[in-house]
């Protein structure tokens, strides 16, 4: 994800998480709002109860590849929040990256 694809401030994420719709999943929970910007925005949220530092940062990395990956599926002018559960930690690469597909479809 580029610098300018990135949800950072609290404000943002506060006001997307409130007014925005959500979807659930078992491993996700998928915030989206329109925005005023011609491309789409990611803000990644993974609790403490995932686990340590090294795990929340490998399930960050994980996130941001399947974004990576799959940008042309988010549509453009909203903002997204996506957070982690706790159930994903025992899931791989490719099996988030499908449950992500199939929630956003």
């Amino acid at each position: 994800m580029k610098k300018y694809e990135i949800v950072k401030k609290h404000d943002d994420f506060d006001n997307i998480i409130h007014n925005g719709k959500y979807i659930k999943s078992k491993n996700f929970i998928i915030y989206n709002k329109d925005s005023e910007y011609n491309y789409p925005r990611f803000g990644l949220a993974v609790g403490k109860k995932i686990g340590n530092a090294v795990m929340r940062n490998k399930m960050k990395r994980y996130l941001r590849i399947i974004i990576d990956k799959n940008k042309n599926l988010f549509k453009n002018n909203k903002d997204y929040i996506i957070i982690i559960k706790k159930s994903s930690t025992e899931c791989s690469l490719v099996e988030l990256e499908d449950e992500l597909i199939k929630l956003y479809k």
